[in-house]
């Protein structure tokens, strides 16, 4: 501030900050009650929890590495008992989406190839190429002309066709 203003309109600022004037002793309210809830609820509940995780954490599971154990397939299925059915369609559907990565792995390893090899990848990408036609050609003679709705029943009926027309030729 400029030494040639007005004391009474602008009053100099203090200097020091001023010293809490606490008129008693006792902690206020809020503090009584967020320690209140800190110790009698936040403490035990993560505690607790940091006990779960560390017992947990030597036994993790990965999601995608979960094993189911193989069913009976719809053929060995009894009549009328519909949770053999459910079971094998759910087992038909796991192997269908497990075929369905098989085909798109070995897909991308031989785009890598052609990519990496250029115009030689005829001669240089041959195995990769018969890997990836061998399990189209698999995929497609066991899911191929199922529709939209395929289903474990659909499949088994195809494959019964299938066989039906080897046995007439």
């Amino acid at each position: 501030m400029p030494d040639d203003f007005d004391k009474d309109v602008y009053p100099v600022p203090p200097r020091r900050t001023p010293a809490d004037n606490k008129q008693t002793s006792l902690p206020s309210p809020a503090v009584i009650a967020s320690k209140l809830f800190y110790y009698s609820v936040d403490l035990p509940v993560t505690k607790f929890r940091e006990c779960i995780d560390s017992i947990q954490s030597g036994h993790k599971s990965v999601y995608y590495h979960q094993r189911f154990r193989r069913v009976p397939d719809l053929t060995e299925c009894e009549e009328g008992d519909y949770v053999c059915y459910y079971e094998a369609e759910m087992q038909w559907r796991r192997d269908y989406k497990v075929d369905q990565e098989i085909v798109r792995i070995l897909q991308e390893r031989m785009r890598a190839c052609t990519q990496r090899e250029g115009d030689s990848y005829h001669q240089n990408c041959s195995k990769e190429l018969q890997n990836y036609n061998d399990a189209t050609k698999a995929f497609l003679s066991r899911y191929g002309d199922l529709g939209a709705y395929a289903s474990g029943r659909k499949c088994l009926m195809k494959q019964k066709e299938r066989m039906m027309d080897a046995q007439k030729a």
